[in-house]
């Protein structure tokens, strides 16, 4: 079954273009499926490079790692670290989307939510009723939009053959994405051994980019799915506070922190008229991310460069030698 709604054919070429051109600056050419509807998709042509350019690698910023690239011409703009390999918390919520997606499975199933059959240690508080119903649509906007775990667990659960058959699909689109530094053991993040890398998020940010619900699901500001047996509703808002910012034009975005992974944020953007991915991974503090967003933006916009805290420098040398990270 084909996708309900699909890409234009100029829309499409210039996205593979795109695609094409970043497959090269990120080291391997792209393969990346596209999905527009809870269906099977047919995945994009293999791209290839077209072209190098040489990224901004010192501008100050209170994460420790950062990518920024334009997905209109796939030129990365700004490189701190990017490669590092560091637990990427509820951002992995975004590959957990696509592969729902990528599923087929249907959007207006009612799943029953089943508790944790794992020993899931961290940031596990979920307001679902164990043994209620949601529709799968439902629990996949609200695990984008409002990082809700047990969400994004249950989508896993209910996927054919199961979580582990899930977290093999995690893994295995991952490297059909060339994310070769990238690592899924758990659908919400909740696990710190769920690992990668700015420049492989940025393919994977490139790729969701590609979808229009999750660019719709996770940009939703406020939602109150309806669940039965019994039926009840509740109101979820979401985690990224520029979507409610008039100065920003947020297409896609997803936000995560664990204790191990610090506060972390995957958008895209439009900056000075073109769409912009932006990888933040282990930022200091709750705002640290959204600050470094203002500081890439205004660098790409105007040229204007600001300095951090001292406490995220001090933080950042932490992690940089607990992570190896040179």
């Amino acid at each position: 079954m084909k996708s309900k709604r699909a890409l234009t054919e100029s829309g499409w070429r210039r996205w593979v273009r795109a695609c094409a051109r970043a497959g090269l600056l990120f080291g391997l050419a792209l393969a990346v499926p596209c999905a527009l509807a809870l269906a099977p998709n047919e995945a994009a042509p293999q791209a290839a490079g077209l072209g190098e350019s040489q990224p901004k690698q010192d501008l100050a910023l209170a994460s420790v790692s950062a990518v920024a690239v334009d997905l209109d011409s796939g030129e990365v703009l700004v490189a701190k670290h990017p490669d590092a390999v560091l637990p990427i918390a509820s951002v992995t919520k975004m590959m957990t989307a696509m592969v729902v997606l990528d599923s087929g499975a249907p959007a207006d199933a009612w799943l029953p939510i089943e508790p944790w059959n794992t020993q899931l240690s961290k940031n596990a508080y979920s307001r679902i009723r164990i043994s209620s119903e949601a529709q799968r649509a439902d629990l996949l906007r609200i695990a984008l939009m409002s990082s809700e775990n047990r969400a994004a667990y249950n989508l896993a659960m209910h996927h054919p053959g199961g979580m582990d058959a899930f977290i093999q699909a995690m893994n295995m689109k991952a490297r059909d994405l060339g994310m070769s530094d990238t690592q899924f053991v758990d659908p919400t993040g909740l696990s710190p051994q769920n690992r990668s890398s700015a420049r492989d998020l940025a393919r994977m940010v490139a790729a969701a980019h590609a979808y229009d619900q999750l660019r719709d699901f996770s940009t939703t500001r406020q939602y109150s799915p309806q669940f039965r047996a019994p039926r009840y509703r509740l109101g979820y808002g979401n985690t990224n506070p520029l979507l409610h910012s008039s100065r920003w034009q947020v297409k896609l975005t997803k936000t995560g922190y664990l204790t191990e992974a610090g506060r972390c944020l995957v958008m895209v953007a439009e900056v000075d008229g073109r769409d912009v991915a932006m990888v933040l991974l282990n930022s200091f503090g709750s705002r640290s991310p959204l600050g470094d967003a203002g500081r890439i933006r205004r660098w790409l916009e105007s040229g204007t460069e600001s300095q951090v805290a001292a406490a995220a420098r001090e933080y950042e040398n932490r992690v940089r030698e607990a992570q190896g990270i040179n």
